[in-house]
This record gives C-alpha cells, structure tokens and sequence, in this order.
C-alpha cells in the first residue's frame, strides 16, 4: 500500500499542522482514529467506490454516520477527502497523523508478540529497557502468538528485536545449513 501512504501523506502533514496550530493533537487523533474505522468498513467502501453518489452525497452520508466524534473542521476533513476522491486512505492518514504526533512528541508503541500473556512487571521492565534503548517514551501493545514457542517479538519503529524460539531455531537451521 506505498501508494495510498504517498496519497495520505500530505492530508496527513496537513491534518497535523493544523492540530498542532489548535493545539488538539489528542482530539485529531480520536477523529482520525474514529474515521479511519469507519472508512475501513466493508458497507462503507462499497459506498465509497459506488459510481452512483456523488462525493458530496458520499461526505455526508460519511459525516452522518461519524456523528458527534467529529467537530467542524474533522467534518471539513472528510468533505475534502471526499471530493478529492481520498476516503478510502483514511486509515493511512490516520496512521501517517500517528507517526507524526508520536514522533513530535518522543514516543513510540512498540509491539509485543508472546507465547504466553506478560505480567505487569514484564512489560515494564520490557518497556523501560526499550525507552533507554531508543530515548523515547515507550508505549506497549501486547498480544498473544503461541507458534512463536516461548521469548517475544518486538518491534517499534524500525527496531526489530526477535527472541522467540522459533526465531533462534530458525538462525540456528540457518547457520548449520550454510
């Protein structure tokens, strides 16, 4: 999906600029978040790529369903999306707005893959080595894998740190066979 990041990137920048300006980057995120889920829905992409409606019918139709999680200008947002035929890289813009927000505000959310549910004390010890690692405060989102046998996959940012069972006896096959 390079293509729809390269679409989303300037509504994003500019989403993003403008919040900041505002002062709402947490509320933008909501919006975005909201909207992007919206857009991601299977009725609400047939209506999207439905040549029967126009982009303004499509907008507010769009703007209808979002109800009050939008104000004026997220409202504006998905008018312009919409009339420049770009609702369907909402979720991308969103996304995009994230990096951004995250990046301005030196933080990341690293993702964690178990075998099993790390405890509390796990995840902070996870989550403050990664923060001294990256300089950045770290945000976690775990989730549950058990092929990976036993150890963790972690990834934030570009950083991938894989010590799962799986990924060890996999380098280990790798190196005996070459």
């Amino acid at each position: 999906m390079a293509e729809n990041t390269t679409i989303a990137r300037p509504y994003a920048q500019a989403i993003f600029a403008l919040a900041q300006e505002k002062g709402d980057l947490a509320k933008w995120s909501e919006m975005l978040q909201f909207a992007a889920a919206v857009a991601a829905d299977a009725d609400m992409i047939t209506l999207i790529d439905s040549p029967r409606y126009e982009s303004e019918q499509i907008a507010q139709l769009f703007i209808e369903v979002c109800g009050d999680k939008l104000d004026d200008d997220g409202k504006n947002m998905i008018r312009v999306l919409a009339s420049n035929d770009r609702l369907a890289v909402l979720p991308e813009v969103a996304d995009l707005y994230e990096a951004e927000r995250a990046n301005v505000e030196g933080t990341v959310v690293a993702e964690v893959i178990s075998a099993v549910k790390l405890n509390k004390a796990q995840q902070d010890n996870i989550a403050k080595a990664l923060s001294k690692r990256l300089g950045r405060e770290v945000t976690l989102e775990c989730s549950i894998d058990e092929t990976i046998v036993g150890g963790a996959v972690i990834r934030a940012g570009d950083v991938v740190i894989d010590g799962s069972v799986t990924g060890k006896l996999s380098k280990l096959a790798h190196a005996m066979t070459h």
